[in-house]
C-alpha cells in the first residue's frame, strides 16, 4: 500500500494555508504535543496508574505532555475569556477583547490558556488566535475516542501586552468539517489570565504586515524582531516535507530539491533572516494516530513562531515609509501551496528620541548548498545534505549611543530516506540544526546570545502480513542557549524534549477491528542557570502507565 493511500485514508494533516485564509478546506493530520498540560492521574509511582489492557479499547487517557506548566507569579490576578466556540466547519469565530479591570494596564506576566473537548470520530485540525490582527497563538487539535477526550494548552503571551492593552477584535479559527462519518466538534474555551505587579520587559509595539505585505516602523525603533508562525500543512505532501525526493524517484511526494527547506525572510527584496522549519508531526503523522492519541509529539499544541532579529534594518526601516518584509520557504515546488507564514513584527522604542538613525553595515550571505542524490534498487534510498550561512549587522544611534547589533545564522540538514516499492516499507533518518548569535554592542559590554537547535526524526512504517502496519519512531527537539556580557557567560539553559513511540493496528478494517498496540513516551528536560525540569512519560494502549518528575 503506498503512503499516499495511506495518508488519505487516515487523513493527512490540519490546515492548508490557503484553508487559514479562508480558501477551500482541507484534510487534516493527527497531532498532541508542547505545553499541553491536562494531568488527569498525578505524577508519582507508576503502580498507582491504571491497568493496561490488551489492546487500544474506545476510550483512552485524556493528551498529556511532559513540558513544564507555565510559572504563574503570585498575587493578584485577573481573567478574561477570550473566544468560547463550537468549530463545526470553517467559519471563524468572531468576538472582541476588553481589557480586565482590576489590574492595572500594566501586567508582569500574561498567560493564555485553552481548553478543549472532542468526542467521536474527527482528524486533527489546525488553528489560530488573532488578537487585533496579531496572531497570539497557533495550535493543532489531538483527534478524539469516541468517548471524548479533554485537554488544555498553555503559553506565555506577555510578550503581547501593548495589543492587549486596549478594545481588540477577536478571531479564532480551527477549520473542521462535521459529517455523517467525521462527528467530532471541537469544543473550546479561551481564556487570558493577568498578573498584576511591576511590568515586564515586553515590546512597546507590535505589528503585522497589510495586505501589500508592507510594514512601517515607527522612526524611533531601536530593536526589532520578526516573529513567523511557519507550519507546512494541509493534507498535501508539504504536510511531510521532509519525505520528499527528487523528481527522478518513484515515490508519492515530490519535490525537485528533495526535502530540504528553509524559512527566508526579505526587507525590500535583500535576505534578512534564515531559519530552519521545525519537522513538526501532527497527530495523523506517519500513518499512525496510535502513536499520538496521549503522548503528542513536540511543538504540536503550542506551535512556536521563528524569530529573526531584523535590528540590522532599523536604519532603513525607520525612514517612515512602507517597506516590504516577505516570508517564503526554500524548497516547496513552484504553485505548490501547503506552508502558512503569518508575519509579527516586535518593536522597542526609544523614548528620548523622533528618530533613531542608522544603517546596515555587512550582508554576507553564503552559497545555499543543497543536494539530494537517489540511488535506485530494491530499495531505494535518497541521501540529502543542505546548508547555508548569513551574517547581518547595522547600528542605530540612539539617545543613550551607537548600538551595533550583528547577527549570525548558520543552518544544516542531513538525512536518508529507505522506502521499497509499494512504499510498505519507509524510512528516514533525519537531523537539522541551526545556530545563532546574536552579539550587542554599546553603552557598555558586549552582550551575545548563542543558541543551538538540534532537530531529529527517526522513524519506519512497515506494512506487513494481515494488512499490518507497524511504526517506531523517535523525534527529537533541543537547544542550548548560552548568554554572556563582556565575554563572561552570565545566563545558560539547555532543553532536550525527546519522543518514542511504537504502535502497530490493523489497516482497512473499521475501526473497532484495528486491534491497535502501541507504547509512546517522552522525557522533557530542561535545566539551567534559572532552575530545572525533569519529566518522563509513558503509555501503553492508550493508558498511562508511568509519570516520574524529579531533577
Amino acid at each position: 500500500m503506498k503512503r499516499r493511500i495511506i495518508m488519505s485514508m487516515l487523513a493527512g494533516a490540519t490546515l492548508l494555508a490557503s484553508t487559514l485564509l479562508g480558501a477551500v478546506p482541507a484534510q487534516s493530520a493527527e497531532v498532541p504535543a508542547q505545553s499541553a498540560e491536562v494531568p488527569a492521574q498525578s505524577a508519582g509511582d507508576p503502580a498507582q496508574l491504571a491497568e493496561v489492557p490488551a489492546e487500544f479499547g474506545s476510550d483512552w487517557h485524556d493528551p498529556i505532555t511532559a513540558a513544564p506548566p507555565v510559572t504563574r507569579p503570585s498575587g493578584k490576578s485577573c481573567q478574561v475569556t477570550v473566544a468560547e466556540a463550537q468549530f463545526r466547519d470553517f467559519t471563524p469565530y468572531k468576538g472582541t477583547y476588553t481589557p480586565p479591570d482590576g489590574c492595572g494596564d500594566s501586567w508582569s506576566k500574561v498567560v493564555l490558556r485553552m481548553d478543549g473537548k472532542v468526542k467521536g470520530r474527527q482528524f486533527d485540525r489546525l488553528g489560530y488566535l488573532h488578537v487585533g490582527g496579531v496572531e497570539i497563538f497557533r495550535t493543532s487539535t489531538p483527534q478524539p475516542s469516541p468517548d471524548g477526550i479533554e485537554w488544555s494548552v498553555e503559553k506565555d503571551v506577555t510578550r503581547y501586552s501593548k495589543t492587549l492593552r486596549g478594545s481588540q477584535d477577536v478571531e479564532m479559527l480551527i477549520g473542521n468539517v462535521v459529517d455523517d462519518t467525521y462527528t467530532g466538534i471541537i469544543d473550546v474555551k479561551v481564556t487570558l489570565t493577568f498578573y498584576a505587579g511591576r511590568p515586564a520587559a515586553a515590546p512597546d509595539r507590535v505589528l503585522t504586515l497589510d495586505d501589500r505585505s508592507t510594514l512601517t516602523t515607527p522612526r524611533n525603533s531601536e530593536r526589532i524582531l520578526a516573529e513567523v508562525y511557519a507550519t507546512g500543512s494541509g493534507g498535501g505532501c508539504e504536510e511531510y516535507w521532509y519525505l520528499t525526493v527528487p523528481d527522478d524517484a518513484p515515490y508519492s511526494c515530490h519535490a525537485a530539491g528533495g526535502p530540504y527547506r528553509e524559512v527566508q525572510i526579505k526587507v525590500d527584496g535583500q535576505l534578512a533572516g534564515i531559519a530552519a522549519p521545525f519537522p513538526t508531526v501532527w497527530t495523523g503523522g506517519w500513518s499512525n494516530p496510535f502513536l499520538w492519541y496521549v503522548v503528542p509529539g513536540p511543538r504540536a499544541f503550542d506551535i512556536k513562531p521563528i524569530e529573526y532579529d531584523l535590528t540590522p534594518f532599523a536604519g532603513l526601516l525607520n525612514d517612515g515609509r512602507p517597506h516590504r518584509v516577505e516570508v517564503s520557504v526554500v524548497g516547496v515546488p513552484e504553485g505548490q501551496s501547503g506552508w502558512s507564514t503569518p508575519v509579527n513584527v516586535l518593536v522597542w522604542q526609544d523614548a528620548k528620541s523622533a528618530h533613531v538613525t542608522g544603517r546596515l553595515t555587512a550582508h554576507k550571505v553564503g552559497d545555499l548548498a543543497n543536494s539530494s542524490t537517489y540511488e535506485p534498487g530494491s530499495e531505494h534510498r535518497v541521501d540529502t545534505e543542505g546548508d547555508h550561512r548569513l551574517t547581518v549587522a547595522g547600528y542605530v544611534d540612539t539617545s543613550h549611543g551607537r548600538v551595533t547589533t550583528t547577527v549570525s545564522r548558520s543552518l544544516a540538514n542531513t538525512s536518508t530516506h529507505r522506502w521499497t516499492d509499494g512504499e510498505t516499507m519507509d524510512a528516514l533518518d533525519a537531523t537539522w540544526t541551526d545556530d545563532e548569535s546574536v552579539t550587542v554592542d554599546g553603552g557598555g559590554p558586549a552582550r551575545t546570545t548563542r543558541t543551538r537547535r538540534t532537530y531529529t526524526m527517526d522513524g519506519t512504517t512497515t506494512l506487513g502480513a494481515a494488512d499490518r502496519l507497524r511504526t517506531v519512531l523517535t523525534l527529537g527537539d533541543r537547544a542550548a542557549v548560552t548568554e554572556s556580557l563582556g565575554g563572561r557567560r552570565i545566563a545558560w539553559s539547555r532543553l532536550d524534549d525527546a519522543y518514542a513511540g511504537d504502535a502497530t493496528y490493523t489497516v482497512n478494517v473499521p475501526r473497532d477491528q484495528r486491534h491497535a498496540v502501541g507504547t509512546t513516551g517522552e522525557r522533557y528536560r530542561v535545566r539551567g542557570s534559572s532552575g530545572c525540569h525533569d519529566r518522563s512519560l509513558t503509555t501503553v494502549q492508550g493508558v498511562l502507565t508511568e509519570d516520574r518528575s524529579g531533577c
